[in-house]
């Protein structure tokens, strides 16, 4: 099975935590958390669609000035979510600068930004050709762990203690569509454009009946086909991905429930483990997981498979021993 999207850390395991998501064959992708971000080429930054922000830490915000700047004058729009506070911190950050000629762009850019709450979400729209002045009310909409939704995925939110709320995420596919290359051919079909939008149409629940046209490069006409009997001859469906990311909370039992019930059954789950618990301690005094915590959680979440990141730096030169207590934890937990 070829995923659908394939996440990476940002950067090493002692620098600002952050988790890009490219989609496969899709110039587009989503972020969790935007710290330093300067590790990411400038063309994979403009892929962002979606930036999730945990909390606005300066490790795991101050990346917002780079995808801004990297964004002005571009016709696109992006969505930004954080936890309770987001919007004035957002505000803020647009405030420290002057917009003077901000109308001037030909391609203006928009910003849509969520703020995250128990039971609502509050959201704000920001307009670069209005020089990021919003006269709007936040517009209140319920919320019940659903952050965004798309026919493809969706992505999930729990708030988190970390001293101050802190978003933990996880997106899901629906399902995944596997291309049988036997059966293209057998078709006389080659791969394109067109492999995008038939997926998308089993997304959408396109009734099978339908008409769907195939538009190769093997044939200059179109072909049509129901899109039933052309799923049946060139496509696989499986059980969709899911990616789990939690960082900077504190080892409670509230936490411990909450990160389970979110990463439940993850193919990866990217987990903080900032302390060896020999200096578990200072670990609660600083409000962040051990090493030996961070595999425990993996194991109760029966994940199956799990990365740990976010090290304090006076671990350097002994990464491999938190990888290793992590991983120790995550065996002799996994019933």
């Amino acid at each position: 099975m070829r995923p659908s999207f394939h996440p990476r850390l940002i950067n090493g395991p002692f620098d600002d935590p952050g988790l890009f998501i490219p989609f496969q064959f899709q110039h587009r992708a989503l972020i969790f958390d935007l710290g330093d971000i300067n590790s990411l080429a400038a063309k994979d930054v403009l892929k962002i669609s979606h930036a999730f922000v945990s909390h606005t830490h300066m490790d795991h915000f101050i990346g917002f000035d780079r995808l801004l700047r990297l964004s002005l004058g571009r016709e696109k729009n992006i969505s930004l979510y954080g936890p309770p506070g987001f919007l004035k911190n957002v505000a803020g950050k647009l405030a420290g600068y002057a917009w003077n000629l901000a109308d001037k762009y030909n391609y203006p850019l928009s910003l849509q930004i969520t703020e995250v709450h128990p039971q609502h979400t509050l959201c704000r729209k920001y307009h670069c050709a209005k020089k990021f002045q919003s006269a709007q009310d936040p517009v209140k909409q319920p919320f019940s762990g659903i952050l965004y939704q798309e026919p493809a995925f969706e992505v999930s939110a729990v708030i988190l203690d970390h001293n101050i709320p802190c978003l933990g995420f996880s997106i899901k596919e629906r399902f995944h569509v596997n291309i049988i290359k036997n059966g293209l051919e057998n078709l006389g079909l080659s791969p394109g454009p067109w492999l995008t939008e038939f997926k998308q149409a089993l997304y959408n629940q396109v009734d099978p009946t339908a008409n769907f046209e195939v538009k190769s490069d093997r044939r200059k006409t179109a072909r049509q086909f129901s899109l039933g009997a052309l799923t049946d001859k060139i496509a696989r469906i499986t059980p969709g991905q899911k990616i789990t990311y939690i960082t900077d909370v504190v080892d409670s039992a509230a936490n411990s429930e909450k990160i389970v019930e979110i990463a439940k059954g993850s193919d990866h789950l990217f987990i903080e483990a900032v302390f060896l618990d020999q200096d578990r301690e200072l670990a609660e005094k600083k409000h962040h997981l051990t090493a030996r915590r961070a595999g425990q959680l993996a194991a109760l979440a029966q994940v199956k498979q799990f990365t740990v990141f976010h090290f304090s730096p006076r671990y350097t030169g002994m990464e491999q021993q938190l990888r290793e207590e992590a991983w120790a934890a995550y065996e002799n937990s996994t019933p």
